[in-house]
């Protein structure tokens, strides 16, 4: 409140008692496995096309691209991917010399992450278009198959294109930064002994006209130390040897003094300037008396007395400058990143390898750990990955572990059995040799059949379902809520063209209780998802859809009364958090997430003197008890049809 110290009219805010939460989200996933290539980090995408962009297309050593594709076909809207790399994985690089010297290590290229991919990148070294004195261009082409460099690149379209970069690591277009933070494909690296360094230079295009007449005036810049305009005597302008006019450009500067502290007086005292000849034709070169990062020579034109146009000095007139470290730019030349042939203008090259070490239980929960800061997902899927390589550990008991340790218990692991599994009796072998029989995740039988991502396969080719099954979950969230079963004749796979193994009833009414989800065809229907139990030995977190809005309950009360920590612990602030948290149990009742006909057989919201004691209060801490009415799935639809008989109609 304000000092009430006038007359008048005070207005102020005040809270209205109800906090809103928010319902949390439940239809973002984390896909985990192999990749052609990518981040070894989590990484959140958006579509299939952003994916693409990130880790390529389809692999051949994993079903991680096909999952997140599918997902997506499905009705996912966006996701987490986290890239497995075995590890003895390499990326591919290579060393391309620099224009001082071909012996010597002039820039490194590598690929932003390992794998085979790398070796079919090609690399285009050119001058820059702004500065082609000083700048460089580098072109990222594509080759789709393991050939040769082609004789012509510009065959294959550009992927990434970088132009003006400079070899200063102090200019903001320095390739190291400008790759570190543009390109999805490689980052550069400068290599120590990249030290090379000479006079500043600007080079005069050939075609010197003399005598220069009334034109006899020059803006040069030596060393940045600023644009000094010369005169040449009369006898410069009309001299009609270029040797003499290029003397008298020499002498005139070499009387000059600097004009900072820092620019060397050798820079003057030692400036050259030479006529040579090209191709039967003359141009002037202006050297500075210094060499290093800072020696360079700049020509611009004029007043009406400019001789630059005569003299072909000046970019206008095509003329070329070169600072000090030019010449650590690398050569010019098409170059394969990886596969390239150690010789000249290449220094060394190192392919790409996927690797051939085995994956371990170690491989699998070092990449769950990278979600463990991630708190916006609710889904987990490593498709394809049914066991841990060479032991009998089943991958859906290292996901529901990993999902029910998580501090907030808030993400469900979606599994499969194995696509060798195509009878009841292998399903039901992997589901009693699962160590885990806890409520958070869910199994799905048999695998389906689909076209083959990877062109390799004319026919439909077996593909893991928790893909499929993580966008029905996305769709069924959006359109029905966390609540509804993921499951029935609506839960239709898109992009599915069989499967494995057709189950009739009986076969499903097997797998049904040992909590296998069975994939079915239906006629009419088509492959839809037609189970929606968890493998939970506990009878109250059977079905799915319990096990998720439990989940979602619990992150969203979570997050949304976060601001009651450090709040007088008083009657005030229970009845603060039972309002809040009521309200939004209503809100939830209204939608239909709960049974009972009334809010009050629905839900429940206690926090009060019974709840928390004053020794809970001595402790800083106080409680809150929520219950709630969990719609369960009817499994099982009963229709008793009986006979009316020997009744008179009348």
């Amino acid at each position: 409140m304000p000092a009430l110290t006038y007359p008048g009219v005070y207005v102020q805010e005040t809270s209205g008692g109800v906090r809103p939460l928010e319902i949390a989200s439940t239809s973002t996933a984390a896909f985990v496995g192999l990749g052609e290539r990518g981040p070894e980090t989590a990484q959140r995408v958006t579509s299939w096309a952003e994916f693409q962009r990130h880790f390529g297309g389809f692999y051949h050593d994993g079903y991680l691209a096909q999952g997140v594709f599918q997902f997506f076909n499905n009705g996912g809207r966006q996701c987490y991917v986290v890239r497995i790399v075995r590890g003895d994985a390499v990326p591919a690089s290579v060393t391309v010399a620099n224009r001082a010297d071909p012996a010597v290590a002039g820039l490194t290229l590598t690929a932003r992450s390992k794998g085979t991919w790398g070796n079919f990148l090609l690399l285009q070294i050119e001058d820059g278009t702004l500065d082609p004195g000083n700048e460089f261009r580098l072109g990222i082409r594509r080759q789709t198959a393991a050939t040769t460099v082609p004789a012509d690149v510009t065959e294959l379209e550009p992927v990434e294109v970088f132009d003006n970069l400079s070899m200063d690591p102090a200019a903001p277009n320095f390739v190291g930064s400008v790759l570190a933070t543009q390109s999805a494909l490689v980052v550069a690296t400068v290599p120590g002994v990249n030290t090379s360094t000479r006079n500043g230079v600007h080079r005069g295009a050939p075609g010197v006209s003399v005598p220069l007449g009334d034109k006899v005036s020059l803006l040069l810049d030596i060393d940045g130390d600023g644009f000094r305009e010369i005169t040449l005597p009369a006898a410069a302008a009309a001299a009609t040897d270029p040797d003499a006019v290029a003397a008298a450009i020499q002498a005139a500067v070499s009387v000059l003094t600097r004009l900072r502290s820092s620019t060397a007086a050798a820079a003057y005292t030692q400036f050259t300037c030479a006529a040579e000849q090209v191709d039967n034709r003359v141009r002037l070169v202006l050297t500075s008396g210094t060499s290093g990062a800072g020696s360079s020579v700049s020509v611009r034109a004029g007043g009406p007395t400019d001789a630059s146009t005569k003299l072909k000095l000046g970019a206008a007139n095509e003329g070329r400058s070169e600072n000090g470290v030019a010449v650590r730019r690398p050569a010019k030349a098409v170059v394969q990143l990886g596969d390239a042939v150690p010789e000249p203008p290449v220094t060394a090259a190192t392919p790409g390898t996927d690797g051939t070490d085995a994956l371990t239980e170690a491989s699998f929960t070092g990449a769950f750990a990278r979600l463990d800061r991630l708190t916006d997902f609710s889904l987990l899927a490593v498709p394809g990955e049914v066991a841990v390589p060479g032991q009998e550990r089943k991958m859906i008991d290292l996901g529901m572990e990993y999902c029910a340790n998580r501090p907030l218990q808030d993400v469900f692991f979606i599994g499969e059995t194995a696509s060798t599994d195509d009878s009841v009796k292998e399903a039901e072998v992997y589901r009693s040799k699962l160590n885990t029989a806890n409520s958070y995740g869910a199994l799905y039988f048999p695998w389906v059949l689909g076209s083959d991502p990877t062109g390799r396969s004319r026919t439909p080719v077996p593909l893991p379902p928790s893909g499929y099954v993580a966008g029905l979950y996305a769709r069924t969230d959006a359109t029905r809520g966390v609540w509804k079963a993921p499951a029935g004749v609506a839960a239709s796979l898109n992009g599915v063209s069989g499967l494995t193994v057709e189950l009739d009833d009986v076969e499903h009414g097997v797998l049904n209780p040992a909590g296998v989800n069975v994939i079915r065809r239906f006629p009419g229907v088509g492959v839809v998802a037609f189970g929606a139990r968890t493998v939970a030995s506990d009878p109250a977190w059977k079905y799915i859809p319990v096990r998720r809005t439990a989940i979602m309950l619990r992150v969203s009360i979570y997050y949304g009364i976060q601001w009651a920590v450090f709040e007088p612990n008083d009657e005030a602030l229970w009845s603060q958090l039972r309002l809040t948290i009521g309200s939004f149990m209503t809100t939830l009742f209204r939608q239909g997430a709960f049974q009972g006909s009334s809010a009050t057989d629905a839900f429940f919201v206690k926090c009060d003197a019974e709840t928390t004691t004053q020794a809970d209060i001595d402790l800083g801490v106080v409680n809150v008890l929520v219950g709630f009415a969990a719609l369960k799935p009817a499994e099982f639809v009963v229709v008793k049809i009986s006979q009316l008989a020997g009744q008179a109609t009348g």
